[in-house]
């Protein structure tokens, strides 16, 4: 079982900018993709960011070139640099993983994920 601990999050202003860690326990990282979602208030999880095994990555159109996804798989962890904050980006931001098959494979559906994390709470003010 993959274990993921998110941290990073925090109270930012508009404009800001703020790095997300996800950290996994397990010992075979690299063979996993990792994607980002997130929950605002009263709204659905969203998809963000996802990044496969070899670093090959897709966003939501709503954060591209404004958040980037990486990976530093010797340390078992993914990150999610977030620049140009915005009042709609307010919310609980969760990591997930999924094993693959393929170094270049990623998903970006909620459902394809087999471990989350407890999440990370981001608020921005104006």
């Amino acid at each position: 079982q993959v274990h993921l601990a998110e941290s990073g999050g925090g109270l930012v202003q508009a404009g800001g900018s703020l790095r997300l860690s996800c950290e996994s326990s397990y010992v075979t990282f690299s063979e996993y993709a990792v994607g980002w979602f997130r929950q605002g208030p009263g709204k659905d999880r969203e998809f963000l960011a996802t990044i496969s095994p070899s670093g090959r990555t897709y966003y939501a159109d709503s954060v591209k070139g404004r958040f980037t996804i990486s990976r530093a798989n010797r340390k078992n962890t993914a990150f999610l640099q977030m620049s140009g904050l915005k009042s709609e980006d307010m919310g609980v931001y969760y990591c997930a993983a999924v094993a693959v098959d393929s170094e270049n494979a990623y998903y970006y559906t909620a459902q394809e994920y087999q471990a989350w994390g407890q999440g990370t709470q981001v608020t921005v003010s104006s």
